[in-house]
């Protein structure tokens, strides 16, 4: 079993950044749809942190493929997703997949100027509240 692995997006590769003892899995720019169909695998690992959804567009079934990952990972770890600072219906997914789960949920609190990306100083405190 691993340690720690961070699956996901930008926002993912990101927390790695910070976080550089555990696995990164994941790329910039993915979506639900396409993390799941380029990593179709089973996740053991203490910590995991979760950072999907900023990427999805209509034609993605976000609640699907997001069910179908968590459904991927092993019972015993301990969870947590990195809430899009965007797009409040998939926020709204990602708070019922959590709470059905007894996973916990991170707020991006201090954004880039896009909007969606946090600072470093973001990062870095996202980071720190991963225990």
């Amino acid at each position: 079993m691993l340690d720690c692995i961070v699956l996901g997006d930008s926002i993912a590769v990101g927390i790695h950044q910070f976080k550089q003892e555990c696995q990164l899995i994941g790329k910039n720019g993915i979506n639900s749809y396409q993390f799941n169909k380029t990593y179709n695998k089973s996740f053991n690992s203490n910590l995991v942190i979760i950072s999907l959804g900023s990427n999805d567009f209509i034609g993605v079934k976000t609640k699907f493929e997001l069910e179908n990952l968590r459904s991927k990972i092993s019972s015993s770890s301990k969870v947590y997703w990195i809430l899009p600072a965007i797009k409040p219906d998939i926020q709204n997914i990602i708070n019922e997949i959590a709470q059905q789960n007894g996973d916990f949920i991170l707020n991006i609190n201090r954004l880039q100027k896009d909007g969606i990306h946090p600072t470093w100083q973001g990062y870095k405190q996202l980071a720190e509240n991963l225990k």
